[in-house]
C-alpha cells in the first residue's frame, strides 16, 4: 500500500448490526412456525431466543414457503426466490454478547471480536452469522486452490473462488506465455489468486488493486513476512486506482453476469453494472504498454441464462476501437454435483473464457 494509505488506515467492511432494542418477536421450539414466517413476510423482526438450531428450522420452513410461492426452475426464476429469501431470512436475528452468540450450542466465531472489538451487545441476521462462520472456517483452516502451491486463507468479506476452471485455462495460457515479465496489473485482486499465479510463472512484480478494504487487509496480513509481500504491491481503488506506470500485461476477472438491481458487498463479485467495462477499457488503453496485452477471464454464463443480451468484451471489440483480438480460449466447466439441490442444467452449455486483447493496430499511445 502507498504511504498515504497506511497514515489513513483502511476500515473494514462488516455486516451491519441491528440494536439490541429493536421489537421482535422471540422463537423457540414450541413457537408456530408457519405463523412466524407470515410475520416475516409481515415485515417483522424475529429473535432465535433459546437454540441455534432452532434459527435453521425456522429458515427452512422460510425456503418451504418461498419454494411453493416460487414454483419455476429456470435461472431467472430461481434468482427471484434466492432475492426475496436473503430478504426475507435478514429479519431472522442472533443477539451477540461479549463476542459471544447468546443462543444455546452457537458456534464459536473469532471475527465477532475482530470485526466488533468495541460493541458488547447488539443482534445480526441469522444469515449474517452463518456466514461468519464459513468465512472463519476458511479463514483459520485455509482453502486449496488447485493451480497454487500453497493454500490460501481468505478474510472476511473477499470473494475467492469455488470453481477453478478458468484459473486453470489461465494457468495453461501463463505457462505459454512468451512476453516479458516484469510486472503486471491484477486488477480487482480479491483473495489474490490470479496474481500469486502471475509470481509462480516468473512475473517480478504484480500491481493489485481492489476497492473491497478487506482485500487490501487481508492480503497484507496474509502476505507479511513472505516473498509475495516484495512481488504483489497493493493500492486500495476503482480499477486501476492511482498505478502511476503502465504495463505489459493486464489481467481482470470481471464479474460474470449483468446485474438486474443494486449491487451491495460481495455482489460486486457476481454482478456488473453497465459502466463497468467501458470504464476498464478507456482505462486500459492508457495503461496498456504498445506491445502488451490483456487477459480477462470470462464465462458464456450470461448467454445461456438469457441474463445479459450482449457479451460486453464482444462490443468493446466491435465498437471500442481501442483493441482487437489476439486469442480467445475455451474450457467446459467442471459438471455440478449431483447432491446440488439447484436446477443447474445450463451448466452443460457453460464455458470459461479467457479473451486475449492487443491495441489494436493503427493505435498509439499517446
Amino acid at each position: 500500500m502507498s504511504k498515504e494509505q497506511a497514515i489513513q488506515p483502511l476500515h473494514l467492511n462488516i455486516p451491519a448490526f441491528v440494536d439490541a432494542d429493536i421489537p421482535v418477536i422471540p422463537f423457540g421450539k414450541r413457537s408456530n412456525a408457519d405463523e412466524t414466517v407470515a410475520a416475516l413476510v409481515a415485515g417483522k423482526y424475529v429473535l432465535i431466543a433459546n437454540l441455534f438450531s432452532d434459527g435453521l428450522s425456522l429458515l427452512k420452513s422460510l425456503k418451504y414457503y418461498l419454494k411453493k410461492k416460487h414454483q419455476g426452475e429456470t435461472f431467472l426464476e430461481q434468482r427471484t426466490y434466492r432475492e426475496e429469501y436473503a430478504r426475507l431470512s435478514q429479519q431472522v436475528l442472533l443477539e451477540i454478547a461479549n463476542h459471544q452468540i447468546t443462543a444455546k450450542k452457537s458456534p464459536e466465531i473469532g471475527w465477532l471480536k475482530i470485526l466488533y472489538p468495541e460493541l458488547e451487545k447488539f443482534q445480526l441476521s441469522f444469515p449474517q452469522v452463518q456466514g461468519l462462520n464459513s468465512s472463519w472456517q476458511w479463514y483459520t483452516n485455509g482453502i486449496t486452490i488447485p493451480v497454487l502451491r500453497n493454500k490460501i486463507h481468505p478474510y472476511y468479506g473477499v470473494y475467492f473462488p469455488t470453481r477453478f476452471d478458468h484459473l486453470i485455462l489461465f494457468d495453461n495460457w501463463l505457462k505459454r506465455y512468451e512476453g516479458p515479465k516484469k510486472s503486471a496489473i491484477d486488477v480487482g485482486i480479491g483473495s489474490g489468486v490470479l496474481s500469486f499465479q502471475l509470481i509462480k510463472h516468473g512475473f517480478q512484480k504484480s500491481f493489485g488493486t481492489d476497492n473491497n478494504p478487506n482485500a487490501m487487509i487481508g492480503l497484507q496480513e496474509a502476505m507479511e513476512g513472505t516473498k509475495m509481500a516484495r512481488k504483489v504491491e497493493l493500492t486500495y481503488g476503482d480499477l486501476f486506482a492511482d498505478i502511476d506506470k503502465p504495463t505489459e500485461l493486464i489481467v481482470f476477472n470481471p464479474p460474470w453476469l449483468a446485474a438486474t438491481s443494486a449491487i451491495e458487498n460481495l455482489d460486486h463479485a457476481i454482478y456488473y453494472n453497465e459502466e463497468l467495462f467501458p470504464a476498464f477499457f478507456a482505462a486500459a488503453k492508457e495503461y496498456l504498454l504498445q506491445d502488451g496485452k490483456i487477459a480477462i477471464l470470462f464465462s458464456n454464463l450470461g448467454k445461456i441464462t438469457k441474463t445479459s443480451v450482449e457479451c460486453p468484451i464482444t462490443k468493446e471489440l466491435e465498437h471500442g476501437g481501442r483493441f482487437e483480438l489476439d486469442a480467445m480460449l475455451q474450457r467446459p466447466v467442471k459438471q455440478a454435483s449431483e447432491k446440488t439441490k439447484r436446477n443447474q442444467s445450463w451448466r452443460a452449455e457453460e464455458e470459461v473464457e479467457l479473451w486475449i486483447l492487443k491495441h489494436k493496430e493503427g493505435n498509439s499511445l499517446e
